[in-house]
């Protein structure tokens, strides 16, 4: 059960290791772009091009669909990024169901782990397996498998490599079950947690009176998508700057936060204790590009800012 691309290798190496899969449960075609298309998931492009059979129920509670799961006669079920399940739906497997998430629960548990990690600094992350049962993200524990975040990793970067971390551990969760091996371990709460709730617009606007690595981690942890963004204020002409990469410089300065100012081939922004240099920007119907190409035809008047 899946959707996004996360949840492709999953599925890659659960076939490539010789498990039978009886069904692929994933999400409705959806009309997007312009044309109003319908578009289909990774999961499923990918499941059709194995001759899998796939199921995309609108109502996960809905007795048809409870009715073909219980039908596909699966003995064990495997979640990577989808929906909640009701009771009904992933009690129904002799081994129960299974979830893969991207952070080293119970921290981080909700929609959105691999941006809030780097939103807020962290240092370590990680994937984790566990039994679901009736709250998200808090059954009990099968495996975790632990790694370092590079200090210029992207939410891009990091997905790409919990994507593959977690195939693997999700193959070994696997063959534990099939093994009989599995002791499971209840989730600590005994530490203060750090919820990783969904990404909505608002969260993506930068605060620049936050501190300069504090400003970074928000611009990468939100790099590629949604994106951090900003209002951008020049003059009489003011416009949406998305921000996808940006360094921290300390140094002291007397500036208000958000002055934007030029400097040869750098554009940088004033925050508390330096500055911000834009590396990457992309500006409303533009295609992304290096600051430093923006500034080519960019006419930067002194009380440039932003907010």
């Amino acid at each position: 059960m899946g959707t996004p691309a996360f949840a492709v290798p999953v599925l890659e190496e659960i076939l490539n290791n010789d498990y039978e899969v009886v069904g692929v449960i994933t999400a409705p075609d959806k009309p997007a772009g312009r044309g109003r298309k319908l578009h289909t998931s990774a999961v499923k492009d990918f499941a059709v091009s194995k001759g899998l059979k796939v199921l995309q129920p609108r109502n996960l509670k809905d007795d048809e669909f409870l009715n073909q799961l219980a039908g596909l006669k699966a003995n064990l079920q495997i979640v990577v990024a989808f929906r909640m399940l009701p009771e009904k739906g992933w009690a129904m497997p002799k081994y129960g169901t299974i979830n893969l998430h991207a952070s080293l629960l119970p921290q981080y548990r909700g929609a959105a782990p691999i941006n809030w990690v780097l939103i807020n600094g962290e240092e370590e992350t990680g994937v984790t397996t566990f039994y679901i049962n009736e709250r998200i993200d808090t059954g009990e524990i099968i495996l975790q498998e632990r790694t370092r975040i590079d200090p210029e990793e992207n939410a891009g970067s990091l997905h790409d490599r919990l994507m593959l971390l977690g195939a693997e551990l999700v193959l070994k969760t696997i063959e534990l079950v099939e093994k009989d091996l599995v002791v499971p371990i209840k989730q600590d709460e005994s530490e203060k947690l750090k919820p990783a709730p969904k990404i909505h617009r608002e969260t993506c606007r930068i605060n620049w009176h936050m501190a300069g690595n504090n400003i970074v981690n928000h611009i990468r942890g939100l790099s590629p998508y949604p994106a951090a963004w900003t209002y951008f204020f020049n003059g009489e002409d003011q416009s949406m700057l998305k921000i996808y990469s940006a360094k921290p410089q300390e140094a002291v300065h007397t500036m208000e936060n958000g002055t934007v100012i030029r400097e040869t081939n750098d554009i940088k922004i004033a925050v508390s204790g330096g500055y911000i240099s834009l590396l990457e920007i992309q500006l409303p119907g533009k295609k992304k590009m290096a600051a430093r190409d923006w500034l080519n035809g960019l006419n930067l008047k002194d009380s440039a800012k932003v907010l």
